[in-house]
C-alpha cells in the first residue's frame, strides 16, 4: 500500500496519512506532486497490480472485486482539490484502474474538518473500509481508526474548552444547518429520473467453472410517469445453479429469455437523451458496462444518498425501507428485481420529498 501525499497536507496537524503508515508496517508514504521520477512509485505502477482508491467516473465498486486478489493499493492524500491536481500531474496514475466504495456512514472528520461530499472520507477511513472488504474481514482493520477517533475527540474537547475568538467562530460554524446530501440536479430534473435495476447470473466466488457476472433480468421505471421497462435475457454463459433461487425467476423463464442483441435494441429504444439514471449501488451499471452497454450520465447512487440521510449503513433496498419507515410497495416486475425496483422508486421519491 502506498500513500501519495500532497505537500500541503504534510503539515496539517489533523491529517491521517501518518496514522495509516504507522498502522500498516508495509505501507509507504511518499510526499510530492510529480512522481514520474520516484522509483518506488514507478515500480508499483509497472507491477500490473496497482489500483487507485478514487471515485472517478470509471471507478469500479470495490465490492465487485473478488477478496484475496493480489493488489497494490494507492491512496491520494490531501483535500479534494489537491487530490485532483495530484492525479492530473501524474498521467500514469490516471491510467490505473480506480476503486470506489460506498461509505457505511458519514466521515468522523466532519466535526473538525468538513468534507465536500458524503463519499469523501479521511485517508485512514477509506483504507480501513477497503482493506476490510478485500481481506474478507471487515472488523480486522477497525482498530486503525481508534487513534483517528481519539484525535477528533481531543480536537472537539479543546474547541469547547477554549474561549478564543477563533474557537467561537468554529462554534458558530458548527451550528450551521447541514447541507442537503441530495444533489440539486436530481431535484431540478425530477421528471427525468429513470430508476434502473439489474439481476445477474452470478456463480459462487470460488466455483471452479466460475464465469463473470452477466445481467439476465433488467428493469427500469420512470417514477413520475410510471413507464416501465422489463427484459428477461437468456444467459450467454452456463446458468449458475443458485441464480434462479436468488433472483426468484425459474430456470425455464431465464433460458427462454430474449437474446442479448434483442435486449440491447429494446433498451436503447426505451432510453431518452434526457434520462437521469438512479440505481441502488453500482453493481447493475458496472455489470452492464462490462458487456459494452454503458448507461448515460448523469447517474446517481440512491444507496449512497440514503446512507447520507440516515447516517448509517442501509444494506439492501429491502433493508432500507423499514429504516425510512416506508411500507414495501407492490412489485413493478417479476421476481426479486421487480420488488427491488419498486423499493428503489419509493426510496427515491421519499428522499426527494424530504430534501
Amino acid at each position: 500500500m502506498i500513500v501519495l501525499q500532497h505537500p500541503r497536507e504534510r503539515d496539517v496537524g489533523i491529517g491521517t496519512a501518518r496514522i495509516a503508515r504507522l498502522s500498516l508496517p508495509g505501507a509507504l508514504l511518499r510526499v510530492g506532486i510529480d512522481f514520474s521520477d520516484d522509483p518506488v512509485v514507478q515500480a508499483a505502477l509497472a507491477s500490473g497490480q496497482a489500483h487507485v482508491i478514487y471515485p472517478g467516473p470509471q471507478a469500479r465498486d470495490v465490492e465487485s472485486v473478488a477478496p484475496g486478489q493480489p493488489m497494490t493499493l494507492i491512496l491520494v492524500d490531501g483535500t479534494w482539490g489537491q487530490a485532483q491536481r495530484l492525479l492530473k500531474a501524474n498521467p500514469a496514475l490516471l491510467r490505473l484502474p480506480q476503486l470506489r466504495f460506498t461509505p457505511p456512514q458519514a466521515s468522523a472528520y466532519n466535526p473538525i474538518r468538513r468534507e465536500p461530499a458524503f463519499h469523501c472520507m479521511a485517508t485512514i477511513e477509506a483504507l480501513a473500509h477497503v482493506l476490510g472488504y478485500l481481506e474478507g474481514d471487515r472488523e480486522r482493520f477497525q482498530s486503525m481508526l481508534r487513534p483517528f477517533h481519539a484525535m477528533v475527540d481531543m480536537q472537539i474537547r479543546y474547541a469547547r474548552a477554549s474561549s478564543g475568538s477563533r474557537h467561537r467562530l468554529y462554534s458558530r460554524c458548527s451550528r450551521r444547518p447541514p447541507r442537503s446530501p441530495i444533489p440539486p440536479l436530481l431535484r431540478e430534473r425530477r421528471a427525468d429520473i429513470l430508476c434502473v435495476h439489474g439481476e445477474a447470473n452470478t456463480w459462487p466466488r470460488y466455483a471452479p467453472a466460475r464465469h463473470p457476472a452477466e445481467i439476465v433480468h433488467w428493469l427500469a421505471r420512470r417514477p413520475t410517469t410510471g413507464e416501465t421497462f422489463e427484459s428477461v435475457i437468456a444467459p450467454r454463459q452456463s446458468l449458475a445453479p443458485t441464480t434462479p433461487f436468488h433472483i426468484r425467476l425459474g430456470s425455464g423463464a431465464l433460458l427462454a429469455g430474449e437474446s442479448w442483441e434483442s435486449f440491447v435494441a429494446h433498451w436503447q429504444a426505451f432510453l431518452r437523451p434526457s434520462d437521469v439514471i438512479v440505481s441502488w449501488g453500482h453493481f447493475p451499471a458496472d455489470t452492464l458496462a462490462a458487456d459494452g452497454v454503458v448507461l448515460p450520465r448523469p447517474r446517481y447512487d440512491a444507496r449512497a444518498l440514503a446512507c447520507a440521510v440516515l447516517k448509517r449503513r442501509t444494506g439492501t433496498v429491502e433493508d432500507c425501507l423499514p429504516r425510512m419507515q416506508l411500507p414495501a410497495p407492490p412489485p413493478c416486475g417479476a421476481g426479486r428485481g421487480g420488488a427491488r425496483l419498486a423499493g428503489l422508486c419509493l426510496v427515491v421519491e421519499h428522499l426527494l420529498a424530504g430534501s
